[in-house]
């Protein structure tokens, strides 16, 4: 399924059951149109061998983020906590999508990330305020060297999220990635920000996400 909107995201609902480790399988990501970009953060320099595509499905329970992430190199850390989590996660390569439920304050998201070994962190961002969110995320990550790609699910918990889901739902939401062992490193973005330096941190710049019921309902 094509791209279909550059300012719209869609998750669609997960008709079945997931797997054993609590993920979607994998042909219900099929039902999910791509959210993809390859352009820097301004919307500029685009290349194609950096490509991310996202696809988000969800239940009642669970919004689930898939990334399809082409890369040239991968630079990770090598320490994390026990559970994987890792501070400054964005020093090195991530995918990461941020968050604003309608229950947020205008300038409040929630943020996560996750890198190619499968470190990750999340967080409740404010104005002048980082805290950790907690979320209790379940993550899924593999490496195809052969193609040069990273894919990275992850399982959010809604009541970490939101503290009641109910449809119809519309959120905002940004989509990142970073690549690179030194500066200048590739900044990408669904939505650019149009800073003059790197930055993610513009929730005027989030665009819409979607949720329905079946992808037959989005319009074309």
């Amino acid at each position: 399924m094509a791209d279909i909107r550059t300012d719209t995201a869609f998750a669609v609902r997960m008709a079945g059951a997931v797997d054993a480790e609590g993920f979607p399988p994998e042909r219900a990501w099929e039902t999910a149109p791509p959210a993809c970009f390859s352009a820097d953060w301004q919307g500029k320099n685009a290349d194609a061998q950096r490509e991310t595509r996202v696809r988000l499905l969800w239940n009642k329970e669970y919004l689930f983020l898939r990334f399809e992430a082409r890369y040239r190199g991968i630079t990770i850390f090598s320490d994390a906590e026990p559970s994987g989590r890792r501070d400054g996660l964005w020093d090195r390569d991530v995918c990461e999508v941020f968050l604003q439920p309608p229950c947020c304050a205008a300038r409040a998201y929630k943020e996560i990330e996750v890198a190619p070994n499968g470190f990750w962190i999340d967080l409740e961002i404010a104005p002048r305020e980082k805290r950790d969110l907690q979320s209790g995320l379940l993550r899924r990550v593999n490496i195809d060297e052969a193609q040069k790609q990273w894919h990275a699910v992850l399982a959010l918990p809604m009541k970490r999220l939101v503290a009641r889901f109910e449809m119809p739902a519309v959120w905002r939401v940004n989509f990142f990635r970073v690549e690179g062992a030194a500066e200048p490193r590739f900044y990408s973005a669904w939505r650019p920000t149009n800073t003059p330096e790197p930055n993610f941190h513009v929730p005027e710049a989030f665009g819409a996400l979607v949720f329905t019921d079946a992808a037959s309902k989005i319009p074309g």
